[in-house]
């Protein structure tokens, strides 16, 4: 067995790996740049190296540096994690001459899986079933525009070196091809140094399934079943489950078995997986293989009981695989949910700083997997993932709501993240049925999204809560010491709760086991009995309200309450019924106007300026492009205008909302 493994990554991977080797008895490395001085895997791991500068490119991917750390350390073998160096070929020849075992596959299947015309053709002489387009490298616009015209419209623009949704475009249309081409060209140059793109036939309401397969040294393949990933956003999955809703057993033994035999024929070892894209009427077609651990691996390892990390480790160390096709079972249903730190509701910018608050949720049937702690820093140079939150049931309807309520019990401050969305997708009907295409988020929330399109189903809770919240703020209040006789604060019972512009009277209660909070509308009054043990100040509040128990996200500030539950962002004032009404009167103040200006839209460097001051522009056209974490985000025109000013250069740093230039 392999003594000492050096996990040449960072983050919730780096952790994950840590965690395998200590249960096997293995010693650990871990390796950091500046950004990652402090971070959890860094204190996770027996020893640690530095290795240089934030950026990827003066740490993390610098093989001579990985390698000298292994001879610094002793490390006999590299777990790569994922993306960085884990399918780069030139990495694992530098750790064949350093006689340092890699945790993976043999170089035959890194570059040729890891070329996506390569691996196409050889799925092709495999059997297995692929999709129509041109294999081979397109020259520049003109040429990609003329492939796409032979295959018919919609196609999708890859990178050949690609992955992770980089260097992706669909294009509808010619000037969309053209455009495509450009931007999946610049996005495989900046994250993978390999400008190579073809183009395949885009398959319309298409679901993402892949296998999972685990080869040993001694010839033995085998399948552990699938996942379905066709949740996703610009390309990047968002959410993933095992088993699939979708597949009858007949077409999963068949996916599973094509799998293996691509497999084979590259002479695989390790943990890989085999990605594909399935029609309505369950034809699939071949997309790529990886040659790593995939980010949604703990959904197949929570339906199939197996270690995947530690199967990896064994296969590298020379052992057979401890279980055959037969003996691999599928029970019960897994979820995953990727928490980023990214604002959704501002077209899912990444966000940066430090965690003021964290707290993971915990249960039955609920694993995290993650590589931040309160206190740490989510940094401008990395990925924005944040953790893997994962739930287990008996089928997917536990599974499902297993998700939401851990959800609703993650508790994160100090950088934006999605979790409100990830819930409002989890309560979403059409995914509750099931009802998946690669296309959900497109096709559900066109415009972005915005917590009031979120469908509460029950939304009386979210006032009920906010009045026993402030019930007992007020209590608090009115036994204060050394209150001016005869001007002691009394607490009352009747309130008015206001969300947005509609005002709703309340009436609170105290009983024996809590609040009797009565909502008073048209004519009549619902009654809700709550249980709770909550105390100021906590940002949870659990309570079992008319016997359901809920668990909402509760912050108090000068203007009311701000509230997050099932998706939904929720702020709400609670009011006297005079003040109600003397409040409905008050003059509004309008938002300053920023019509006349181009803001950028996250953190991130501006790569390009395609205007200049005085030119005229149209609607639609290119103004700005601005990268961050690797990806291209075109900024253009939403109507006809002058530039009147420009106020950023390029190669500069902007900030979120930092004016990039001005209209006249």
């Amino acid at each position: 067995m392999l003594k000492k493994i050096l996990v040449a990554n960072r983050g919730e991977i780096a952790c994950r790996v840590f965690a395998s080797a200590k249960k096997m008895g293995i010693a650990t490395v871990a390796v950091y740049s500046d950004a990652d001085r402090d971070a959890l895997h860094v204190q996770m791991a027996d020893e640690a190296v530095h290795i240089g500068p934030a950026a990827s490119s003066e740490s993390y991917l610098v093989i001579d540096k990985i390698i000298q750390a292994c001879v610094d350390t002793g490390a006999d073998a590299v777990h790569p994690g994922y993306g960085f160096l884990s399918e780069n070929s030139q990495f694992r020849d530098a750790l064949d001459v350093a006689g340092i075992t890699f945790i993976g596959p043999g170089k035959k299947a890194i570059e040729s899986m890891g070329d996506k015309i390569t691996s196409k053709l050889i799925a092709e002489k495999a059997g297995v079933s692929c999709i129509p387009g041109y294999t081979d490298v397109v020259r520049d616009a003109d040429h990609a525009v003329e492939i796409a015209s032979g295959i018919g419209y919609p196609v999708m623009l890859k990178a050949s070196a690609g992955g992770g949704g980089k260097g992706m475009r669909v294009a509808w249309d010619d000037a969309d091809c053209r455009d495509g081409f450009e931007r999946a060209t610049n996005e495989a140059r900046s994250s993978f140094g390999d400008t190579r793109i073809f183009i395949e036939k885009y398959i319309q309401e298409p679901r993402h399934i892949e296998i999972q397969i685990m080869a040993d040294s001694h010839g033995n393949v085998i399948y552990l079943g699938e996942r379905e990933c066709s949740i996703q956003r610009r390309h990047q999955k968002v959410i993933e489950e095992a088993p699939s809703p979708f597949l009858d057993e007949a077409t999963r033994r068949k996916m599973g078995e094509q799998s293996c035999a691509l497999a084979r024929a590259v002479d695989y070892q390790s943990a890989g997986t085999v990605e594909f894209i399935a029609d309505a009427e369950m034809n699939f077609y071949f997309l790529e293989m990886n040659t790593r651990l995939q980010v949604e691996h703990p959904v197949t390892e929570l339906v199939t009981g197996q270690d995947l990390v530690e199967l990896m480790i064994r296969v590298a160390a020379g052992e057979k695989l401890p279980l055959n096709q037969e003996e691999v079972t599928l029970t019960g249903w897994a979820m995953e949910s990727r928490v980023y730190a990214e604002d959704p509701f501002r077209n899912f910018m990444p966000s940066t700083g430090r965690l003021i608050r964290y707290v993971e949720p915990q249960g039955e049937g609920v694993r995290v997997d993650s590589g931040v702690y309160e206190g740490g820093e989510v940094s401008m140079f990395y990925d924005p993932m944040i953790a893997k939150l994962i739930t287990y049931g008996d089928d997917r309807g536990q599974a499902v709501e297993r998700m939401v309520d851990a959800l609703d019990n993650y508790y994160i401050r100090g950088v934006n993240h999605n979790i409100s969305f990830l819930n409002a997708l989890m309560v979403h009907p059409r995914f509750i049925e099931g009802r998946l295409t690669t296309n959900f988020i497109a096709d559900e929330f066109p415009d972005g999204f915005n917590a009031d399109l979120v469908v509460q189903d029950d939304p009386a809770v979210a006032l009920v809560v906010v009045a026993s919240a402030h019930q007992l703020y007020e209590e608090r209040a009115s036994l204060l010491s050394g209150q001016l006789t005869g001007h002691e604060h009394v607490a009352a019972s009747d309130w008015v709760v206001q969300v947005a512009d509609q005002q709703n009277l309340v009436s609170v209660e105290l009983s024996e086991s809590g609040y009797l909070v009565s909502l008073h509308s048209a004519g009549s009054t619902a009654d809700y009995q709550v249980h709770t043990d909550w105390s100021l100040g906590q940002p949870l509040f659990q309570a079992q309200i008319n016997g359901k128990h809920v668990s909402v996200q509760v912050e108090r500030s000068a203007n009311g309450y701000r509230l997050f539950y099932r998706g939904a962002e929720i702020n709400a004032r609670v009011l006297s019924p005079r003040a109600a009404n003397l409040n409905a009167h008050m003059l509004y103040k309008p938002p300053a106007d920023m019509s006349k200006f181009l803001l950028s839209p996250m953190p991130g460097l501006l790569v390009k300026l395609s205007v200049a001051e005085g030119q005229e522009v149209k609607e639609g056209e290119e103004l700005a492009v601005v990268e961050a974490m690797k990806m291209e985000n075109s900024l253009r025109a939403t109507q006809d205008g002058v530039i009147a000013k420009v106020a950023a250069t390029e190669g500069s740093s902007l900030m979120v909302d930092e004016i990039i230039l001005e209209f006249e």
